[in-house]
């Protein structure tokens, strides 16, 4: 584990609702731990690309500022009984994953990458960008706005992105009172596209990923952003695989923000670490810890391709598995 970067200090307080991961009728005791008790998996909804234009306008959709030491992004608030008729406190897994909730890794992961950059660490210029299980799609939004040459949002439900996501990052980029508007130009040269549907399956869609080996130099996309997606236990390999099948090798990089455990359902970053430690094919290093009391501790992280590893690939061809990359560069010249 790398040493922590100076971002990891106490943050206050952020001013969203909190989100409760099931309902008052889940026991609450951690027996969704053991992945054997879970309830009988549900059919996933099938994948498709949202087109902006399919934005729901019968939906009631407001705005409220977020404050992010200095920046101001929009994040906006639907009704969830309204889109889906359940509570604001259910989750359904197989049916809603809590997308039209603001959960707090969202923020913590801007202010990473807003500190990452300020260093010099990472550049999004000309970059290719996707966040997973976006909901409101702020870590996006701010990608866009630090100058990303293509952003693609991913959620589980198609409605998330219809009724939030797209109608959230409208309300952004109209928006010229904060400062990052400045930084945003050529709006229609950048690639923006949403895709909604499972983990396991979504990669048939996203356009970046490689399906042989004459893409594989041009492949993938240069960073993965994802906040609070490891909460369950279940998902968690198929998230790994999608993210190995999506990251640009071997230069690719992963930022997601996450609660060191989430109680009751058994997932948190050391669970999702653990499935990348086990595979042994990418480095994790720790980019900030908070602990500022209005969760468990949460956590951001940065994880990229170990050096020319020789089992890091999108495809299952001899030439990928087989091969470390320097062998293969030798090869193309």
């Amino acid at each position: 584990m790398a040493a922590t970067n100076s971002n990891s200090e106490n943050v206050q307080k952020p001013s969203f609702e909190t989100f409760q991961l099931f309902s008052s009728t889940a026991s609450g005791f951690g027996i969704f731990d053991d992945p054997a008790q879970q309830a009988p998996s549900i059919p996933p909804p099938p994948c498709v690309e949202v087109l902006p234009s399919e934005v729901h306008s019968s939906v009631k959709h407001s705005v409220e500022s977020v404050n992010l030491d200095g920046i101001t992004l929009l994040k906006g608030r639907v009704n969830t009984q309204q889109v889906f008729g359940l509570s604001n406190s259910d989750l359904v897994p197989g049916k809603y994953e809590g997308g039209l909730k603001l959960w707090e890794g969202s923020l913590d992961l801007i202010k990473a990458l807003r500190c990452d950059i300020k260093s010099g660490l990472i550049s999004f210029g000309g970059k290719r960008v996707l966040e997973l299980g976006c909901g409101h799609g702020l870590p996006g939004i701010f990608a866009l706005f630090v100058g990303a040459a293509a952003v693609h949002f991913q959620d589980f439900n198609a409605e998330v992105l219809r009724c939030l996501t797209i109608p959230n990052l409208n309300s952004n980029l109209s928006n010229k009172s904060h400062p990052l508007s400045s930084n945003f130009t050529n709006c229609d040269k950048i690639d923006v596209r949403f895709y909604a549907g499972d983990w396991n399956e979504v990669d048939k869609l996203l356009p970046y990923v490689a399906t042989h080996v004459e893409d594989n130099q041009n492949a993938g996309y240069d960073f993965i952003l994802m906040a609070e997606t490891v909460y369950s236990i279940n998902s968690l390999q198929n998230l790994y695989n999608l993210i190995k099948k999506c990251l640009r090798h071997p230069d690719g990089t992963l930022y997601f923000a996450a609660k060191k455990y989430y109680f009751g359902v058994g997932g948190g970053t050391r669970r999702f670490l653990s499935v990348v430690e086990k595979d042994g094919v990418m480095a994790s290093s720790l980019v900030a810890e908070i602990t500022d009391g209005s969760s468990n501790v949460r956590e951001v992280w940065r994880l990229k391709p170990k050096e020319y590893h020789p089992s890091f690939s999108c495809c299952s061809c001899l030439y990928c598995c087989w091969f470390p990359w320097n062998v293969r560069f030798y090869w193309l010249i």
